[in-house]
């Protein structure tokens, strides 16, 4: 029963591993932020420029849209689009590198290029830009792991963000034309399929004091019962 336990509730932890903590998030910003940064100095000089890179979006089963596959998760139609991307993606991207210190430079690698992939695989023939795909990928990776591994902190973070980013379970449906669902749709396909991949890989599972006490204590019971049925027969 005990691996049926979410576990929310932290432990106690010393000065040390605070300060720890807190330059290992530092860290964990470095890459959301330096992409983030690129998405607001590529719309700074379309705007200054008065010029368009969306032909630098990703162009289903069309060469000229394979380039896009790396280019188009940072062009953005508009500063709408655009900060509503950025929020989400940073709050995503740090959480996977704060929690999955470990596989996440591979996890988000994969995610950035299998959903690109899929998209120029699978999408409608129009140009898509925006990094709506690798957002979608992300929050179903956190997700799904987070189900996988019984984890409420993953949960309760992507859950947030879910809800932030309005209807996302809406986004990968062709209700409007004008968005790019199948870009959603292939995200999400890339996040369950890394999250089934990398399942065994994520934040430690941490012992609180009151599960050792019960698995003490059921220890001792089960102690008492061997005893208690290997006692000699004194009838004999």
């Amino acid at each position: 029963m005990n691996n049926l336990i979410f576990r929310y509730y932290p432990q106690p932890i010393s000065d040390e591993d605070i300060l720890l903590e807190k330059k290992i998030f530092k860290y964990s910003m470095v890459i959301p932020m330096l992409f983030i940064l690129t998405f607001w100095l590529i719309k700074i000089i379309e705007i200054t420029l008065d010029i368009h890179f969306i032909e630098l979006g990703n162009y289903p089963r069309h060469l000229k849209g394979l380039t896009g596959i790396l280019t188009s998760p940072l062009i953005h139609s508009n500063f709408a689009h655009l900060i509503g991307n950025s929020t989400s993606f940073l709050i995503l991207a740090t959480t996977l590198f704060f929690f999955y210190r470990g596989v996440a430079i591979k996890v988000f690698i994969l995610n950035y290029l299998i959903s690109g992939f899929l998209l120029w695989l699978i999408g409608r023939e129009a140009w898509h830009i925006g990094a709506s795909g690798v957002i979608y990928g992300l929050t179903t990776f956190l997700l799904l792991s987070g189900i996988i591994r019984h984890d409420l902190r993953l949960l309760t973070i992507s859950l947030i963000v879910t809800f932030l980013y309005g209807g996302f379970i809406w986004g990968i449906f062709p209700i409007d034309p004008e968005i790019s669902w199948d870009g959603h749709l292939s995200g999400a396909i890339s996040g369950i399929f890394l999250a089934i991949v990398f399942h065994k890989y994520g934040p430690p599972q941490q012992k609180y004091d009151w599960e050792e006490e019960s698995e003490l204590d059921v220890e001792s019971d089960e102690n008492e019962a061997y005893i208690e049925n290997n006692k000699p027969d004194k009838s004999q």
